[in-house]
Parts: C-alpha cells; structure tokens; sequence
C-alpha cells in the first residue's frame, strides 16, 4: 500500500440497510443459509483456543468448488480482502488498471491505495482493451451492478491477450456462484478473487479466497497476512462449499424470481437483463430520491446505483424469496 495515496482515499458506499424495520433488497446477499452453520460454527470455537493452521480443509473445499489444486487456493477473511491482496500484489505507484464502469466501486478505491491509476472502461466494453497500455485489468463476473456475465469465449481470449501481454487479470467472481459458468480459477495470468457472503449469505463471517498459478501464486501466499482466516469462518466455510444441493436450489430459485421479477417490473421502468442475483432498474425521468422515499414508505431498502460510475437515473435490488419480492413490487409497483 502507498502511504502517500492513504490520505486522499475515501470510503466507498456499499448496499445494506441498518434499519432492522425495512426488508434489505439494497444487499445482495442470499436471505437463506445452507443447514446446520450453527452447528458448525459452534464446534469450532472448541479449536478457536489455538493459533491457525494452513487452512488445509478449507482450501481442498475451495479448490473442489471452483475446480482448481488446493495449493492455488489462497483463504481471506472475505472477497474485498482478497482483492486487496491481488491488487496489493500487481499494483504499483503510478500504474494504470483498466475498471469497468458501472461496477462495484472498491475496484478502484483500492486500485488508488497502492497508489495506481484506475483507467475507467465501459463494462461492457472492457474485453475490447488492448492490455499492452494498462499494467493490469479487472473484470467483474457477473458484472455488479449490471448483472450480465462476460462472454465466455470472448472472456478466456482476452485473458490470452492479458497473458502475452504480461498484464495480470484481477477476476471478481462474487457473483458467479449463482450461473452454472465456469471459474478462471487455476488458469494461467488471472488471480481470482471469491467471496462466500453472496451465496451463503454469511457477510458477518468473512470468508473468501484467491486463487492464482505461478508466479502470482507465489506473490499471493508471499503477502498474505498469517492467519487471515478465523477457525470458524474456514470450517463454517468448508461446511458451506460443500452444500452443493443448497447451490442448486438456490440457483433454480433466483433463476425464476429473478424472471418474475423483471417481468412485472418491466411494466414500469426500463429492466436490464440480469445473470446474477440482483436487476438494475433505469427509472427514468422519475425522482430517484422519490422512489427510494417510496420504498421504505413500502417496507423495503433499495439500493441508490448513483453511486455507481456512469449511473444517474437507476436503482438496484435484490432479488430475494418470492413472498419478499412481492413486498418490493408492491414498494416499487404501487400508486404509479
């Protein structure tokens, strides 16, 4: 991290609402957890006496997961953290990384921490950039807070462009747990950064992982901080990796509501298409500040995506179990 660049760096705003009263459709974190956590978790506190090991369960649970050898497996308290240590590890005073924009704004906040220049790419057209002019690039899969998934052809092409180049790829792939695509974890040139907050809805445990080949591999594992992950967050998260069944159900579940979702509110406001567990909705000449307003009148949270680079007229929600999601419509869809 660049001392210098510490000072001029501000928070980033995240979704998530503090207001116990209103449903949180601003997050997208899963409302349904995988059986027996509490079980787990309680378990665990028995080993928590003692320092740490290597994480060996949780890295084979990993790898299984994302199909890739355990040993490229690098365990973080959480996604941001192992985007931190990605971009901790490629980035350097003055470097310029190619960000898609509209994403998750973090890309660049902490792109600016190591004292680099985020250089701001349409997302949908970031897979066109010639990676020999930046010293790094990230891609979010699915794209926060857009929600398409990268072509997969044209994805793994520009990895190759990045690899001869001798430009790393920082992958976000947070989201990717709920589509059936495959990792780039374990490919050559890409350091994937996975969070388990999205599918398993756990944020308060902070678990996640990196995962790199070769030289950035071993940059990975060099700075890692020792015992990064808590004895309850690797074997609540082992436990979680493993619960391929809840994956699938999930996935079928969002698949669906998300459908239903972007049908009714088609009606109303101009819908993006989603692959991921959220829709980002262009509201139009209408008030954002009055929508919001009208949505904790309803009950429910949603997300402000002005925050988000390129955005002025939209908002995000999640999308959430069906009983839920007829509580946004009714917040979003009524007395219009």
């Amino acid at each position: 991290m660049d001392p210098d660049a510490v000072a001029d760096i501000d928070r980033v705003p995240h979704g998530g609402s503090d207001d116990a009263d209103l449903l949180d459709f601003s997050a997208n974190t899963n409302p349904s957890r995988p059986e027996g956590v509490s079980d787990v978790y309680e378990a665990a506190l028995a080993d928590a006496t003692r320092y740490a090991d290597d994480r060996p369960d949780y890295r084979a649970a990993a790898a299984d997961y994302v199909d890739c050898d355990a040993e490229q497996i690098v365990p973080t308290a959480g996604g941001l953290a192992a985007l931190r240590l990605a971009f901790g590890v490629t980035v350097g005073p003055g470097d310029r990384v190619a960000v898609p924009e509209p994403s998750f704004g973090e890309y660049a906040r902490e792109i600016r921490l190591q004292g680099g220049e985020p250089v701001g790419v349409a997302h949908d057209e970031l897979l066109e950039t010639d990676p020999r002019d930046v010293e790094a690039a990230v891609v979010c899969a699915p794209n926060n807070p857009t929600g398409e998934l990268p072509d997969p052809d044209a994805l793994r092409s520009f990895l190759a462009d990045c690899r001869a180049a001798g430009t790393p790829l920082v992958v976000d792939e947070a989201f990717l747990d709920f589509t059936d695509a495959a990792s780039l974890a374990g490919r050559d040139g890409a350091i994937v950064a996975r969070s388990l907050t999205k599918m398993f809805g756990l944020p308060g445990i902070r678990a996640g992982f990196a995962v790199a080949t070769g030289e950035l591999g071993s940059r990975l594992r060099a700075a890692r901080p020792a015992w990064g992950l808590s004895t309850p967050a690797a074997e609540v998260g082992a436990h979680c990796l493993r619960q391929t069944a809840f994956v699938e159900r999930t996935r079928e579940r969002v698949a669906s509501e998300r459908a239903r979702l972007r049908a009714a509110l088609s009606t109303e406001y101009d819908v993006y298409p989603s692959d991921a567990p959220f829709l980002l909705l262009d509201v139009g000449d209408e008030s954002v500040d009055r929508i919001l307003e009208r949505a904790r009148e309803g009950g429910v949270a949603v997300r402000d995506a002005r925050t988000f680079a390129r955005l002025d007229s939209h908002i995000r929600v999640a999308v959430r179990r069906p009983h839920e999601n007829d509580r946004l419509l009714d917040a979003l869809l009524d007395e219009r």
